[in-house]
């Protein structure tokens, strides 16, 4: 396979689209009576539904919800700066941020860093135009697909983790998310692989002709990311109170906010290490969903 890694996909500089990697920009609603508990700053990304600008520019979404609740309860304030994704490690380990909080996936990073979580399902897919020819994920192969960079897709297509996934032709990792969406419309790919959610966010966004794929390219929790080497009782602490908002409701009522079907999401207790047929381990909701690495 000819891989790729790729900033830009260098045809799109023909159409005039540029990639927005300059400073962050810091927003957060804030009342008076927050004005004295303590700041987690949070890095994270235009991720739609979880993180974007409301129409008065402030941060909203699931991921912002879930932490103005979850650390409220804990007498902290959650402050979204937006970063590039591509160098959230070197913000955390600069400590530019406290964490990352980013519909991040936890699968094969859990040494990485200190997670609170699991928090939430997410389903990793691959989605085509709506009158593609590729019906299931055996029919990628030779393809082109496009992946945002330093995500899961990019590291199950680049590197070939999941062995459901055949030999494509190219893999191309666009640093701004949105690119995935153009780069399908226009035909200079065949396919996307991103988190389910935000597919379907842009489909209702934007009347996309967009289909997803039946079969899931992996199935995960996702977390909040804190330094590995933190002392910090906080991962600790944010997981419990996860556990408190899922079993009182109040993830679900955020839930409902964004998406028209809550169903699975919040089956977190279902994720549990299963031994893969090769004998190694792999976090996953069932055997069926079990990629091994």
């Amino acid at each position: 396979m000819k891989s790729k890694y790729m900033a830009v996909i260098p045809f799109l500089f023909a159409f005039g689209v540029l990639l927005i990697s300059g400073c962050s920009v810091t927003t957060q609603k804030s009342t008076s009576s927050q004005e004295n508990m303590p700041e987690i700053i949070i890095g994270s990304d235009d991720f739609p539904p979880f993180n974007y600008s409301d129409e008065n520019g402030e941060p909203a979404g699931i991921d912002v919800d879930i932490a103005n609740e979850a650390l409220g309860r804990l007498g902290y304030r959650s402050v979204f700066t937006k970063i590039v994704w591509d160098d959230k490690d070197k913000d955390l380990e600069n400590k530019e941020i406290d964490c990352l909080w980013g519909c991040f996936s936890m699968d094969g990073r859990e040494n990485d860093y200190k997670w609170a979580g699991s928090y939430m399902v997410s389903r990793q897919v691959v989605a085509v135009n709506e009158n593609s020819n590729i019906k299931k994920l055996s029919d990628l192969s030779g393809k082109v697909i496009a992946v945002q960079a330093s995500t899961k897709p990019e590291d199950i297509f680049l590197n070939r983790t999941n062995p459901s996934i055949p030999l494509v032709k190219d893999v191309y990792s666009l640093e701004n998310r949105k690119l995935l969406f153009t780069s399908l419309g226009k035909g200079y790919v065949d396919a996307i692989a991103a988190h389910e959610t935000s597919i379907q966010q842009y489909i209702k966004d934007y009347g996309a002709k967009i289909r997803i794929l039946d079969e899931a390219i992996l199935t995960t929790g996702i977390g909040v990311a804190f330094p590995e080497n933190t002392d910090s009782e906080l991962p600790e602490k944010l997981t419990e109170i996860f556990k408190e908002m899922r079993k009182d409701g109040s993830e679900e009522k955020i839930l409902k906010k964004y998406l028209p079907e809550t169903s699975g999401y919040l089956e977190v207790d279902k994720l549990k290490i299963l031994n893969c047929p090769d004998g190694r381990l792999k976090s996953s909701l069932s055997r069926r969903d079990c990629f091994c690495f």
